[in-house]
């Protein structure tokens, strides 16, 4: 059998085994600032990049929230902007209320004056992590090392329109068909239904532009 025909079984079978990442460990003495205790009170988000097939680059955003480990978000698109960034917070806001904090590394878009004066009209905080400390965003970092592991690694997208298909598709499972062991083994969205009295989801509290 030649290699040609080897690699398009391997392939059509899905035999690509996820690199095992290795896990950071915090030092107890570091704690995160702001720390979430509840909620819908911090939200991580951060950029993933990729590429289809067809040459056309892949710039995600991916929103958490860091008690339920929710994908809040992931916008797919070619340039993510601070303007399409606001787009997306601000639905977020306007289907769940607005978290106390968000918090991001200090990339142009997440430092720009828009972004900064929505969160200030918004009433959120930002919490910018320190700079060569990705620690201090663990669980968007963990949840960027699963997206990409799990689903960019995995899939061949042929354009951006079907990455974006496929995707959704990977946040939704995330969010409802996978268990997490954070969370007692239960998905994110189980979570959620059992915390539901401590939630104030859906507050209708849209940001200002």
């Amino acid at each position: 059998m030649s290699p040609g025909r080897a690699h398009r079984l391997w392939y059509k079978a899905g035999l690509q085994v996820p690199k095992k990442r290795r896990r950071r460990r915090l030092a107890a003495s570091r704690p995160r600032p702001h720390p979430a205790t509840g909620p819908n009170q911090v939200w991580a988000y951060d950029f993933v990049f990729d590429a289809c097939a067809n040459g056309q680059k892949l710039k995600c955003l991916t929103v958490v929230d860091e008690w339920t480990h929710e994908a809040l978000a992931i916008d797919v698109a070619g340039s993510l902007r601070s303007g399409r960034v606001i787009e997306v917070l601000d639905r977020l806001v306007t289907e769940r209320g607005a978290p106390q904090t968000l918090r991001s590394d200090n990339g142009p878009e997440f430092v720009s004056l828009a972004v900064l004066g929505w969160l200030s009209r918004a009433g959120v905080q930002s919490a910018f992590i320190a700079p060569g400390k990705p620690w201090q965003n663990g669980t968007n970092e963990s949840f960027n090392g699963k997206f990409r592991d799990e689903c960019l690694n995995m899939e061949w997208f042929r354009n951006r329109a079907e990455a974006r298909v496929h995707i959704e598709q990977w946040r939704r499972e995330y969010n409802e068909v996978r268990p997490h062991s954070s969370l007692a083994y239960l998905t994110p969205a189980a979570f959620v239904r059992q915390n539901q009295p401590t939630l104030n989801l859906g507050r209708g509290e849209a940001a200002l532009h």
